[in-house]
């Protein structure tokens, strides 16, 4: 058995820039993801650098996807090495007036699946002393969200979770790590209509790949928590000490639609 580097979410945005960051690493690499040409796509790149490389279509809100991702990495060859939770997505407007089944849907992929694959992996990790968890968060994480309810909610959990595992693998020579982005110029935004907010107009947008290069620098030295720049470290700082009323306001006023 081989090691491989397994990252969900490879098929667009901060997902598929960590692939490429960590295949310079020369392991191999599985891609798990919704868009099969974006990961065959992806797969052919990582391959014409000589770096093997696996393209899985998987719905992460399957309840049995953890159980075949693990099946498949046994039938070809591999175990999992490093863990890269990517995949996520969010549902933008008020909760009782959205979709309920796109609700729980974020949840079984932003916080079921994220904690499945990672209870899955993370014990073989540990018994070989090698080896880690990247699990992408978000400043969100610091503040309750109007209008993403469920999004915030689900980094909230991410966070909490990764710094309690990094606690508790101290000194085994593994390492997990929660990689915490603030707005970033990809996809996700216009996808679930947060770009057309005052949120998206006004937040300085960062770069996926230099996200991606920060995550994976933070992880190799071996950080609980990564946030790449310093205007989110702001922000979340900002989150944390000001009163949760005040910061509520501020969120549900980001989240109107710019022009209003």
């Amino acid at each position: 058995m081989k090691p491989a580097i397994v990252i969900t979410g490879a098929s667009s945005g901060i997902g598929r820039e960590l692939a490429r960051v960590a295949a310079r690493e020369g392991t191999a690499m599985v891609l798990i993801g919704t868009s099969q040409p974006d990961l065959d796509n992806l797969a052919a790149e990582l391959g014409r650098a000589d770096v093997p490389a696996q393209a899985w279509p998987v719905d992460l809100s399957e309840r049995d996807a953890g159980q075949r991702i693990e099946e498949k990495l046994t039938q070809t060859g591999v175990y999992c090495d490093v863990l890269v939770n990517c995949a996520g997505f969010g549902v933008f407007g008020p909760a009782a007036e959205t979709d309920r089944d796109q609700h729980l849907k974020l949840l079984d992929v932003n916080i079921r699946a994220l904690t499945e694959l990672t209870l899955r992996f993370l014990p073989g990790m540990i018994a070989r002393h090698r080896g880690g968890v990247i699990n992408v968060g978000s400043i969100t994480s610091s503040a309750p969200g109007p209008k993403m309810s469920t999004y915030f909610a689900s980094k909230a959990y991410v966070g909490s979770f990764t710094a309690a595992l990094a606690a508790e693998v101290r000194g085994t020579g593994v390492t997990v790590t929660c990689l915490c982005p603030g707005v970033v110029r990809t996809a996700f935004f216009e996808r679930c209509h947060v770009g057309k907010t005052w949120l998206f107009k006004l937040a300085p947008r960062g770069n996926a790949l230099a996200i991606a290069e920060a995550g994976w620098r933070g992880f190799r030295a071996g950080k609980r928590l990564v946030i790449p720049r310093l205007i989110d470290r702001i922000i979340v700082t900002g989150a944390t000490l000001l009163p949760k009323s005040l910061v509520l306001w501020l969120v549900a006023a980001l989240m109107r639609p710019a022009g209003d």
